[in-house]
């Protein structure tokens, strides 16, 4: 007889412990002990609970592969779930095994230990076997379905209700009060001031600020103030939301026919226009990706969308301006170039259409389907292909936590049909899937990687541009990191080659998530360690600092509404307006209107991945 010495811990979430009995297996390479019910008692698996306890084993089982837990009902309680976050083993001769899971169980599992394994010849045919009953498992509770055509494919999800997801897919308590509690608390405070249920028109710029005077950062006051001036307009490319919009041009396009003339005033009589586009002065912001989607109509109203070209200039103070603003991306008569030499109000409103329509792509292209539908892709993928002991599951499934609730949310709260979208959005539930669409069929590889994206884009060197300088320490710290990794586990890129639960991942994510569309240059398998490195740096980049850069800022830079439209009511100008301030009012008017639902974006209501 030996005895075995067991540390078994309990979550620290509310509701995290169990009145179940649980019972234990230990499986080493010399076989495998009885199944051992552990001593009942009311605090050992408690919430928080760190429990000792002696097993006695007839035999020595050698090296230990994994440890099988199961529950059955105390009595007649009914058989409730238990959050297990590790068990320790220590053997006859002192040798400690850890066997992390940080799990729900309701049933049974069977946990391999701590040290990631990629599976070859050589596995231990009780681990090849635990590794395959584990996937075939979760392929029956994780199952792909289509959103949209051409969209990257989501978790099949009865009534798309997050209660019906996986209990190790759900928010924890602590998460999910803490995201009631700012839905309520938003709600609420709408109710109070009277503009829950208002849908008239505001006359006084101002008011919006009774909309949040509970929760409104003082960051958005700041904008208030600057959300006309032309160089705060042009460093929300560099610092903001959406600082992927902007490329550098070394040509004006064809469809906007700028002149020296046109700019000259902006410029400065010691320049023009072709010397700026030579030095690299000169930077692009195209919305084409909106053209032909359809729009909302609110309040029986309809609402229009614009596709602007966007000139910008660096000046030699280093600030970004706006130089010259078209609406359309087919010019013509009716289709004027706004300049800011332009009255006051010509200027501020195509400044309007073009952060209303930076607000549409923001939402949908670079916040929604390059974070949230992604890391869903990359979520779901590695749950059906990936073992709990495969390193590169270790590696990447703390940056996956919470994706499929709130994308689950989003798609029937935000998106669906009555949603947000619909209340707020010109795009709507109607446009939402065509923009997807459109913008999937623009998604490369290299747009996903960002040392290629700057370069691509001409971004490398334009002062000033945060998004760069953070984004590239934090993408050379996490390559540094999971180059350490990766060369740990694979000793030769032919081991990448061959580990078939890796290329089955790649492929998988290939399929389901770029649509095996091979313009995206995405790979569909890896042959190198260099490769992989370069996959997994890009896939923890997209679900954690990519995510955090387009989504954190959404209060700071578009709770002030007039620096971010969501919605168009007038139809874009065709001609100069001049001192009318008619369009421009009822742009402002609009949205305040709309004001009171889309702070469930601005509020975090995208979540964070």
């Amino acid at each position: 007889m030996t005895i075995y010495k067991l540390k078994i811990a309990t979550g620290t979430d509310l509701g995290a412990g169990t009145c179940n009995n649980i019972f234990i297996a230990l499986v080493g390479v010399h076989g495998e002990s009885d199944k051992h019910q552990l001593p009942h008692h009311w605090c050992n698996f408690i919430s928080g609970a760190v429990t000792e306890f002696n097993i006695n084993v007839n035999k020595d089982l050698g090296d230990l592969l994994l440890v099988r837990l199961s529950m059955e009902p105390y009595l007649k309680f009914p058989l409730d779930a238990w959050y297990c976050r590790f068990v320790h083993v220590t053997c006859p001769k002192g040798h400690l095994y850890q066997f992390p899971l940080h799990q729900w169980i309701s049933n049974s599992v069977e946990i391999p230990g701590g040290k990631g394994v990629v599976i070859t010849n050589n596995t231990h045919p009780v681990l090849q076997q635990q590794r395959k009953l584990e996937l075939e498992r979760n392929r029956e509770t994780h199952k792909w379905k289509v959103y949209a055509e051409g969209v990257p494919h989501c978790i099949d999800i009865a009534d798309d209700d997050a209660q019906n997801l996986p209990q190790n897919d759900q928010f924890s308590f602590q998460r999910q009060t803490s995201f009631d509690f700012s839905a309520l608390s938003t709600r609420l405070e709408a109710t109070l001031n009277g503009y829950a249920f208002n849908t008239d028109s505001w006359h006084v710029l101002e008011d919006i600020k009774l909309l949040s005077i509970l929760r409104r950062s003082s960051n958005a006051d700041i904008v208030s103030k600057i959300w006309k001036e032309d160089s705060f307009f042009g460093s929300q490319y560099l610092t903001g939301v959406n600082p992927t919009a902007i490329k550098k041009c070394f040509k004006v396009p064809e469809n906007f026919p700028v002149t020296d003339h046109m700019v000259a005033p902006s410029l400065g009589a010691s320049t023009n226009l072709q010397k700026e586009l030579q030095n690299g002065h000169i930077f692009l912001a195209d919305y084409e990706v909106l053209q032909g989607v359809p729009s909302n109509t609110i309040n029986g109203k309809p609402q229009y969308i614009a596709a602007p070209l966007c000139l910008l200039w660096k000046n030699p103070q280093d600030q970004l301006v706006p130089i010259a603003i078209q609406l359309s991306q087919t010019p013509g008569e009716n289709v004027p170039i706004f300049l800011p030499s332009d009255s006051e109000n010509d200027w501020l409103l195509a400044k309007i259409w073009v952060r209303s329509a930076d607000f549409q792509v923001h939402e949908v292209d670079t916040h929604l389907l390059r974070t949230h539908l992604l890391a869903e892709v990359f979520s779901v993928a590695t749950t059906r292909q990936l073992p709990m002991g495969h390193p590169v599951y270790k590696l990447i499934i703390p940056h996956l936590r919470y994706t499929l609730e709130i994308n689950v949310f989003a798609r029937k709260q935000l998106i669906g049909p009555n949603g947000t979208f619909d209340q707020a959005l010109v795009t709507g539930n109607g446009g939402v899937p065509v923009l997807l669409k459109k913008s999937m069929a623009r998604v490369t590889y290299g747009s996903l990687c960002l040392p290629d994206d700057i370069k691509s884009r001409g971004m490398e060197y334009i002062p000033n541009y945060l998004y760069r300088d953070d984004g590239m320490k934090i993408w050379a710290a996490l390559e540094s990191f999971v180059s350490d990794i990766i060369n740990y586990y694979y000793k030769s890129d032919d081991m990448v080659k061959k580990d078939p639960e890796l290329q089955a991942w790649v492929a998988e994510i290939f399929k389901e998530g770029f649509l095996q569309n091979k313009s995206s240059e995405v790979p569909s398998s890896l042959e190198t360690k260099d490769s992989l490195i370069k996959y997994l740096t890009m896939v923890i980049f997209t679900c954690s600092a990519q995510h955090a850069a387009v989504n954190s800022g959404q209060v700071f830079c578009i709770e002030c509404n007039t620096n971010g439209f969501s919605i168009s009511r007038p139809a874009p100008p065709t001609t100069y307006t001049r001192t009318d301030l008619t369009g421009c009012k009822r742009l402002l008017d609009e949205e305040e209107r709309t004001q009171r639902s889309r702070r469930w974006m601005t509020q975090d209501a995208c979540g964070s991945v």
